[in-house]
C-alpha cells in the first residue's frame, strides 16, 4: 500500500495531476479499475451511453471535483468499439490520435457535411500527441482516429462510407467525443482508448469477443501507470 501512495505521488509530481477515466457501462468500468487501484489518483466512473450522457456525466464529475479542490489533470475516454478491418482486429487495443464526431452534420444531396463546414462547431479534439505516442508504446497499441458515432455501424455501406470520409480511421464507439467536449470545454486534456471487440460493419452478434476486449482493456491499463507518473501536461 505505501508503494501505491508512493506512485500516487509521484504522478502529482509530475504535473499529471488525478486522472479521471469515463467509460459508459459498469462492465467496462470495472474492467479499467481492476488495473487501476484508485490510491494511484486514478478514477474510473461509468458515465452512461452515448455522447451527450457521457459529456453530461463526466462534466459533472470535472466540476465536482474542482470544487473539492481537488481538479483532474488528464480525462480518458475508455471502453470497448469497433474496429475496421484489418487495421484494427478484435482484441486489440487503439489509442486515439483524433477523437471525431464522426455523423455531427447534415445530410445533403452532394453527401455529408460536417457541422464545422456548416460554419460553426467543432467535429474534432487532438489528444496530446506526446502522451498518445507513450501510451501506445506501452500499452502496445495501434493510433489512429476513432469515431463516435449515435448510431452503431451495421452495414458495409456504412462502414465503408465512414472510411472514406475518415480514411485514418481504427475504431468506433459512442462517448469519446461527448467526453473530449467536456474535458475542453473546463481545459483538460483528454485521450480516448478502446479495446476492439467487434469488427465495423455487418451486424453480427457470433463475431463479438467483448470478454476478450474486456480483458485487453484491463491489460492495457495495467501497462500505463508508469506512462501517467512520467507525463508532464505542460512539456506536451
Amino acid at each position: 500500500m505505501e508503494l501505491q501512495a508512493q506512485e500516487g505521488r509521484l504522478i502529482a509530481a509530475a504535473g499529471l495531476g488525478r486522472v479521471l477515466v469515463a467509460t459508459a457501462v459498469p462492465v467496462e468500468r470495472d474492467a479499467v479499475a481492476r488495473a487501476c487501484p484508485g490510491d494511484l489518483g486514478i478514477e474510473v466512473i461509468a458515465a452512461g451511453v452515448g455522447p451527450a450522457l457521457a459529456a453530461a456525466s463526466t462534466a459533472s464529475a470535472l466540476t465536482a471535483a474542482a470544487l473539492r479542490g481537488e481538479p483532474y489533470g488528464l480525462v480518458v475516454s475508455a471502453g470497448i468499439g469497433g474496429g475496421f478491418q484489418p487495421e484494427a482486429p478484435v482484441g486489440s487495443l487503439v489509442v486515439a490520435d483524433g477523437i471525431v464526431a464522426a455523423d455531427l452534420g447534415a445530410e445533403t444531396e452532394d453527401g455529408f457535411v460536417p457541422v464545422n463546414e456548416l460554419g460553426f462547431g467543432t467535429v474534432r479534439h487532438q489528444p496530446p500527441a506526446d502522451l498518445v505516442r507513450r501510451v501506445a508504446g506501452a500499452a502496445g497499441a495501434r493510433t489512429g482516429a476513432v469515431l463516435t458515432v449515435s448510431t452503431v455501424t451495421g452495414t458495409a455501406a456504412r462502414a465503408a462510407a465512414l472510411r472514406e470520409r475518415h480514411p485514418t480511421a481504427l475504431a468506433e464507439a459512442m462517448e469519446g467525443f461527448g467526453v473530449a467536449e467536456a474535458a475542453t470545454a473546463q481545459g483538460v486534456p483528454v485521450l480516448e482508448i478502446r479495446a476492439i471487440s467487434n469488427p465495423v460493419g455487418p451486424r453480427d452478434r457470433a463475431a463479438w469477443r467483448i470478454p476478450e476486449a474486456l480483458t485487453a482493456l484491463t491489460e492495457g491499463f495495467g501497462k500505463l501507470t508508469p506512462v501517467l507518473e512520467s507525463w508532464n501536461r505542460h512539456d506536451s
